[in-house]
């Protein structure tokens, strides 16, 4: 506690650099008297005339002029207002009692819990993902308690998976049971952009108060700035990293990457850049796999970083600009359909759609077998499945079509899974080769 209060103080400067604001447009600031004081990402505070602070971070510069963004409302800020320059707000300081708490984007308890304890290491909110080449392998399962991920997608350590969905699909209840459900040493969950009542009940109905104890919980709710939802991903990460350091294996979970891409286009918009690809400025692109290789393995000594990154579907089109470049980027896809979820099953994942980069490998040949035969059936019967339920198909027409016809409906119900309930990897596994009859 004392480490951690020596250190904030240190870190206040000897004097403080200042201008003054020239000029207002939207929600976009222009402030003078800071060449040569300022950089990209340098954090402000702009005092109103009333004295109240308002933080803001520097996203332009033109000229001599830095073009500001706030993190909040700008009630009461007018022209000739202070901006005062910030030290220290690129950096966090996690620390173990941050297990259990749920913060904002910029690190503050929400929770009601008091003030969170500092560490004594600062960690960048930007950091550079480790070296390619001094990384570990992905290696080790992942139990993360879901039937047809675990058995259809199966996930290792330090592997990063993507979860498309289109919105009121069921994306939040299949998170909520990941995060419940999986083994994983320690959760990282950040909520970036989300609905303001779905906290609280993701808290108590789904994570529950033994589940939030190897917990962290960033929120960023859909009214707040575009500046606190990026930021919001940014420590999400920044907090896993600091847990793998001290080599842990972490379930980190980031809802949505969408809204984070949707953040950095207001961001980008507003300072000036030109819409490309839907609307989307080229920073997007550019950030999005900066923020998606900070998660995977660590390099010797340290821990892994599980992402788990989901992804909001524009008009349940899969192909759209941020889904295309995610699925790039990741080592793997969960897809779940509408058509699915429509018919009553949930989770509502297709798994003939989803994939899983390592599965092969860290799985045994029975395994493999039993996952191949299985999606052959369920392929098998997609493909028939309107002459099926025409009448049209005659049994014994196709002997395949008629295995398909015998198991399909064991294999629904074996991927449909209530939020309350939970099955470990072995589970799986056994219960696929009882309804395959494998020997």
């Amino acid at each position: 506690m004392i480490d951690g209060i020596i250190n904030r103080i240190n870190t206040i400067p000897e004097f403080h650099i200042f201008g003054r604001v020239h000029a207002i447009n939207g929600l976009m600031i222009e402030a003078v008297g800071l060449q040569g004081a300022v950089a990209i990402g340098t954090k402000c505070q702009i005092v109103s005339t009333s004295g109240h602070k308002t933080l803001a971070e520097v996203v332009g510069i033109r000229g001599d002029t830095a073009i500001l963004m706030p993190f909040a409302d700008l009630q009461g800020v007018s022209a000739n207002c202070r901006v005062e320059v910030e030290e220290s707000h690129n950096f966090i300081y996690p620390s173990q009692a941050w297990l259990g708490r749920v913060v904002n984007a910029l690190g503050q308890s929400v929770d009601d819990k008091g003030p969170i304890e500092s560490g004594t290491v600062p960690y960048p909110l930007k950091a550079t993902p480790p070296s390619a080449h001094r990384r570990k392998m992905v290696e080790g399962k992942v139990d993360l308690g879901v039937r047809s991920v675990n058995t259809f997608a199966t996930c290792c350590k330090g592997q990063r998976m993507g979860i498309f969905a289109g919105s009121g699909v069921g994306k939040s209840v299949l998170i909520s049971m990941l995060t419940k459900y999986s083994d994983a040493e320690i959760k990282v969950i950040g909520l970036v952009g989300e609905r303001g009542r779905e906290l609280q009940e993701f808290l108590h109905n789904y994570l529950g108060e033994e589940g939030l104890k190897q917990a962290v919980v960033i929120a960023a709710t859909s009214d707040e700035s575009a500046l606190m939802r990026r930021q919001a991903a940014y420590l999400t990460l920044t907090v896993a990293e600091y847990f793998r350091d001290q080599g842990k294996d972490v379930l980190c979970l980031i809802d949505s990457v969408t809204r984070f891409a949707m953040a950095q286009r207001e961001i980008g918009l507003s300072a000036g850049e030109p819409p490309a690809t839907r609307g989307y400025t080229p920073s997007v692109f550019a950030e999005m796999p900066k923020l998606l290789e900070r998660a995977g393995p660590g390099t010797k000594g340290q821990g892994s970083i599980t992402g788990l990154f989901t992804v909001l579907v524009e008009g349940d089109d899969h192909n759209e600009p941020v889904s295309d470049t995610v699925r790039g980027i990741l080592d793997g896809h969960i897809v779940m359909e509408r058509k699915i979820a429509e018919r009553g099953r949930f989770p509502a994942v297709n798994v003939l759609k989803s994939i899983s980069r390592t599965m092969p490998g860290c799985n045994t040949d029975e395994q493999n077998a039993l996952v191949k035969k299985a999606k052959r059936i369920l392929s098998i019967y997609e493909d028939m499945a309107e002459m099926i339920r025409l009448g049209a198909y005659r049994k014994g027409s196709d002997p395949e079509v008629d295995e398909a016809i015998k198991y399909y409906p064991k294999l629904e119900e074996f991927l449909g899974q209530l939020p309350q309930e939970s099955a470990t990897l072995e589970q799986c596994y056994a219960q696929l080769k009882e309804i395959l009859g494998a020997k």
